[in-house]
């Protein structure tokens, strides 16, 4: 089974030479047709503590070289689907999911043997032999068990129908290997008895009662004595039955199991009284149902669904693994879902805390937590073997075939949750954690509800639930506000509605207001189950100081969310070591990460570890990680500026601080994407370091985002950010900065409507720049004075500026500038009405442009050309050139000109009666122009369109 990778059952084998290969190619086929993750790739090669910088560029490795392999097999396909690879093959191809399928066909007698005939044929040695990976260690046991188990039913089957002759073989060998499995040797010893051989049944029984004593410390079960018995008696209980008996026999009614009533299984043979002191005793551990449950409709739902599909495909054991931070209701689901399912467990619920995150700091052994399930089960204490082994295989035994519910809540590893599962039967077992444990999700195939905040709505019932409705009613909007306060923290709601149900007479805005001012302090009641600081600590405290030093100066951060490259830079990690600590934190349910691979923490939880950064990280170090931090947004940002507008004069930039590690960009896609995603970082990154007096990391952040601004359309960003320039600018005494913030803050102030504020701005900008004789600031300066003018209605007096930034540019032999005020002497000029000369002006500027490549500068002086074929009656060549630079202006996503080139488009369509067209482009443009909060270009727009609708129905 999977010992040499079979991909065709029987008929066909791949024989792979790499481990790592094998390992990949592996898990592949144990989730065949299903996505895997590279990080559960990587969890399945190394362990924690031995995961290589180098990992995902194995996986990648390993995942072209199967490629290679599989390339000859239409049949199968390795794909790429994030988060991971998907390998595209029928299951029936793969010889373990075809045994599980055979597994898990209905049916009974002959022809149920014969099922489980064929999937007995498909093993050939050890699972996965040739696969030595930390991850699938557990995966190799569950998948030897569930052969055993399927051996055993057949063997059951056939003794039931009277052949009985070809078993011995295979039960003896299975037997030697299994010295411990009491159905297996049960079952070997009715087949020896039948084929006259009863001497050696009873060498059997001998066998294992030394192996049982000497391993666990205990005898052999009840029905396993009564066998021994029946043998010894030559009992004809013991006789094939006959072709009658046969044909009428029920299921379970034959076997070392036949005593067991209402006993549930695959097979009637099982062990479940053995060693028990208290024969029928029903466990009932649950805690009460949690009161005022709300909520988590979709994760009650996909519980349930977990279990009928495990249940169909014969799966033995269902593990959920429950995973979320403290306090966010894992425990209430839990309960509130076996409670309504309880029916479902006849043979009883188990319960124990495993305290892996509380107040006692230790989490229970599972030696402990096994020696309170054998007394739940009624095991006589003078029967509990002391090994703590034993104890575990003694569980298993009494557990077999059981219907029964096992819930191991707050576990703190996988390593304390695998002794407690059953090895074999119909249990089902919920397992709630902070950590992720993956190493269940992969060696035992646990399915995986991860828990998140609860929605607006199931907040607020719980609420009403607590509190009742017409509390809740009498002040909607302090509610509001307590559960954007709370996160959706169900422990947070909970301590809320607590507190205010024991002080009917404050307001519920009382509450709220003492939220708002004490943070997280306001929701520690002393009572540690009860305060959500102290759940947060028992998180805290279980992580390592590198884990908490990295937690904390993230909670510090600027942004809402964190990349994995500037968290590598705020800490000052080497990548591969920040992958590594982030991924604990993750599993430690104190971080999330989004599609994008952005790591986010709950607002409570931040709070929470900033707290803990004052305490526990000194202030130089929280200092430099910032400027680190700070850096690596300003070193990107240029790096992507530089990308998106490469003729555009540039900042220099002193090296970056040590330890800080720039992301680097590929192309201006890459860069517009990285600005699109960081950019709330990025204005956090800007407030701190004017928080912290980086002057100069102030006005070069402005200035790096200058262009990016611009195409988005982020008007109101800008002018907040050069208005904090303008101000860290005095603290320099450049005059040089002094001169750019003037002119681009006015530049933000114009757009904005401003005018009359920009025109200032921008002429003491000129004015610096003619002082220092800094020519090209002083151009610059004097094409933005045109803009500004331009919105005051001043055309005249912005050709003007605009013919001096003319001849500043070709004086300073700048052809790129030049084409830009070549293409704004056009346009004023048109604007005054003289289209020969704009004409002119703006061809020259459109060669310029494209012969040194200036995409923006071509769609700039197009959208002119396109402005005066219109007022020249060319409306046809109009419309053709504003789709020229349209076309330009969404290939550099510049969502500022799209919106202008649209409205512009609008008026040839109108003038050549294509109403339609028309209409589409300024729908678009009156969009985009609310989207961007330019309020006097929509309202032009609006009247548009108006008045084209109101035309064409006076004309009908």
């Amino acid at each position: 089974m999977l010992g040499t990778l079979v991909v065709a059952h029987r008929d066909r084998e791949l024989v792979v030479s790499s481990a790592h290969q094998r390992c990949v190619l592996a898990l592949l086929l144990l989730e065949a047709d299903r996505v895997v993750s590279v990080d559960r790739l990587v969890d399945v090669l190394w362990s924690d503590d031995e995961v290589p910088k180098t990992a995902r560029n194995v996986v990648q490795g390993c995942v072209s070289g199967l490629r290679r392999l599989l390339a000859a097999d239409p049949g199968v396909r390795l794909a790429h689907q994030p988060p991971g690879y998907r390998l595209v093959v029928d299951p029936e191809r793969v010889d373990l999911h075809r045994f599980r399928a055979l597994r898990g066909q209905p049916g009974d007698g002959g022809d149920r043997a014969a099922v489980l005939r064929q999937a007995l044929d498909l093993w050939r040695g050890e699972p996965l032999a040739d696969v030595a990976a930390p991850g699938l260690a557990a995966v190799k046991q569950t998948l030897v068990e569930s052969r055993l188990s399927t051996l055993e039913d057949y063997a059951d089957l056939e003794l039931r129908a009277g052949r009985h002759g070809g078993l011995v073989h295979e039960l003896t060998s299975a037997a030697a290997e299994h010295p411990l499995r009491e159905r297996l040797h049960g079952l070997l010893m009715r087949a020896l008895h039948r084929a006259g051989r009863p001497g050696d049944a009873l060498k059997v029984f001998q066998d294992i009662r030394v192996a049982l004593s000497t391993e666990l410390g205990v005898d052999p079960s009840a029905e396993l004595r009564r066998l021994h018995g029946q043998v010894l008696r030559t009992d004809p209980e013991l006789d094939p039955p006959t072709r009658a008996a046969v044909g009428s026999a029920a299921v379970g009614s034959v076997g070392v199991g036949s005593a067991r009533v209402g006993a549930v299984g695959t097979g009637a043979v099982g062990v479940g009284s053995v060693g028990m002191g208290a024969v029928g005793v029903v466990p009932r551990q649950l805690p009460p149902d949690p009161a005022g449950f709300t909520g988590r409709g979709d994760e009650l739902a996909g519980l349930t669904a977990t279990l009928d599909a495990r249940a169909r495909e014969g799966k033995t054991v269902v593990i959920s693994a429950i995973g979320g931070a403290g306090g966010i209701g894992k425990t209430w689901l839990v309960l509130h879902w076996a409670h309504r399912h309880a029916d479902r467990f006849p043979d009883g619920q188990l319960f124990v805390d495993l305290r892996g995150f509380s107040p006692e700091g230790q989490p229970m052994t599972p030696t402990v937590a096994t020696r309170g399930f054998l007394d739940a089960l009624g095991v006589e204490v003078g029967r509990i073997p002391l090994d703590p082994h034993a104890q575990t295989a003694l569980f298993r035994t009494l557990v077999a075939d059981k219907r029964l519910l096992v819930v191991l809540d707050n576990a703190f590893d996988a390593a304390q949750v695998t002794p407690l599962l059953p090895g074999s039967g119909s249990c089902t077992v919920l397992v709630t954690s902070r950590d992720k444990l993956p190493g269940l999700i992969i060696g035992h195939g646990a399915h995986h509800v991860p828990l998140d905040v609860l929605g607006a709505a199931a907040a607020r019932d719980l609420l009403v639930n607590r509190l009742g409705a017409a509390r809740v009613a009498a002040e909607p909007a302090a509610v509001d506000e307590l559960i954007a306060l709370c996160g959706g923290f169900p422990l947070a709601l909970s301590i809320v509605a607590g507190r205010a149900h024991t002080r009917p007479r404050f307001s519920l805005a009382a509450i709220a207001a003492e939220l708002r001012v004490s943070g997280i302090d306001a929701l520690d009641d002393g009572d540690p189950a009860a305060s959500l600081p102290a759940v947060l600590s028992w998180s805290y405290r279980a992580l390592s100081p590198e884990q908490a030093r990295v937690l904390a100066l993230l909670a510090t951060a600027p942004g809402p969310h964190t990349s994995l490259p500037a968290a590598a830079s705020l800490c000052g990690l080497p990548p591969g070591r920040t992958t590594a600590v982030l991924r604990s934190l993750e599993r430690a349910s104190l971080l999330t990460v989004d599609p994008a691979g952005r790591h986010r923490m709950h607002d409570l939880i931040r709070h929470y570890a900033a707290e803990r950064a004052e305490h526990d990280v000194t202030a130089g170090d929280r200092s430099a990680a910032l400027r680190r931090v700070v850096d690596f947004y300003l070193h990107t940002a240029h790096a992507g500026d530089r990308l998106l507008n490469p003729v555009a004069s540039s900042v220099e930039l002193d090296p970056a601080v040590p330890g800080c590690r720039p992301q680097p960009l590929s192309d201006d896609a890459a860069a517009l994407d990285w600005f699109d995603t960081e950019h709330p970082c990025l204005l956090a990154a800007h407030h701190a370091a004017v928080a912290e007096g980086l002057h100069q990391v102030v006005w070069k952040l402005a200035k790096v985002l200058e262009t990016f601004h611009r195409r988005r359309s982020r008007l109101h960003d800008s002018v907040t950010l050069w208005r904090a320039a303008h101000a860290a600018a005095g603290h320099l005494g450049d005059p040089v900065v002094r001169t750019v913030t003037h002119r681009h803050l006015g530049g933000a102030l114009a757009r904005t409507g401003r005018p009359a504020d920009a025109l200032d701005h921008l002429h003491q900008a000129a004015a610096v720049a003619d002082r220092i004789g800094d020519a090209p600031n002083l151009a610059v300066a004097h094409l933005a004075l045109a803009w500004a003018l331009e919105q005051r209605g001043d055309d005249r007096e912005a050709l003007e500026h605009t013919a001096q930034a003319l001849g500043l540019y070709r004086r300073l032999g700048n052809p790129v500038r030049e084409a830009m005020a070549l293409n704004g002497m056009g346009w004023y000029a048109a604007r005054l009405g003289h289209y020969d000369d704009a004409r002119g002006h703006c061809e020259a500027a459109l060669l310029l442009n494209r012969r040194h490549r200036h995409r923006d500068g071509e769609a700039g002086t197009l959208d002119s050309l396109a402005y005066i074929d219109h007022h020249t009656g060319r409306h046809e060549a109009s419309v053709a050139r504003y789709r020229e630079a349209l076309e330009i202006f969404r290939e550099l996503d510049d969502v500022y000109q799209i919106a202008d080139s649209l409205d512009h488009i609008g008026l040839p369509h109108a003038a050549l009666g294509q109403h339609d067209e028309a209409r589409s482009a300024w729908r678009e443009a009156l969009r985009m122009y609310r989207a961007q909060r330019r309020d006097d270009d929509a309202e032009r727009v609006r009247g548009r369109l108006a008045a084209l609708d109101a035309g064409p129905e006076q004309d009908r």
